[in-house]
């Protein structure tokens, strides 16, 4: 089974989180830093959320952060988020090799099946593993354990493809085998992850 990930690996929406980061915070008068910015990253949205209202003091109530957060981002998602380069097309002849596709995302599963639907994947990607229907992030191995129980599909007959070098780790420590992808927020770290991945892809179309 191919497992894939969504920000950064199919979907080109890294950026997005960025700027709608920049723009949360600067409503509010607090400068962005690198310890927010680790501290958001890579967690799942019920988190990030208790994270941002803890590490900036808030009065807003976690589920109203969270709902600012969607109201900012679904527009993207839903119509304007490019697809990464070659993704499309390795997912479809993939599919037409008759490999089995699914998906396991940290994204909030609203926005996630907006541009899976956007570009006809959620056809392909069966099933949809959400980290946070989970209750956990990707960046330990339990997660990928819990997700390959989701899938029925033991770790070792797993590929999995992520951009970040944090899920790339705990899945190759759950026993996965791994893909790396670049993408630009993750660009520093390349050769950690040439080192850690299986395999490592600047572009989709490199397997086409």
């Amino acid at each position: 089974m191919k497992l894939f990930d969504l920000d950064g690996t199919l979907l080109d929406s890294n950026g997005i989180w960025e700027e709608i980061d920049l723009r949360f915070l600067e409503k509010r008068g607090i400068p962005w830093s690198r310890e927010y910015h680790e501290g958001v990253i890579h967690a799942i949205f019920p988190v990030a959320a208790r994270f941002t209202k803890e590490f900036c003091q808030l009065a807003e109530s976690e589920e109203e952060i969270m709902a600012e957060w969607l109201e900012m981002a679904y527009d993207a998602y839903a119509h304007r988020l490019p697809a990464k380069e070659g993704a499309a097309e390795y997912l479809a002849a993939c599919a037409a090799r008759g490999e089995r596709l699914a998906l396991y995302t940290s994204a909030e599963p609203s926005l996630a099946k907006a541009a899976l639907a956007r570009f006809g994947w959620d056809r392909l990607l069966r099933p949809l593993v959400f980290a946070q229907e989970l209750g956990m992030t990707k960046g330990t191995p339990g997660a990928f354990a819990a997700a390959a129980r989701a899938l029925g599909t033991p770790p070792e007959e797993i590929e999995f493809f992520d951009d970040s070098p944090v899920a790339c780790r705990a899945a190759k420590e759950a026993g996965c085998r791994v893909t790396g992808v670049h993408d630009r927020l993750f660009a520093a770290q390349e050769g950690e992850m040439r080192a850690l991945c299986d395999r490592y892809i600047r572009s989709f179309r490199e397997l086409l």
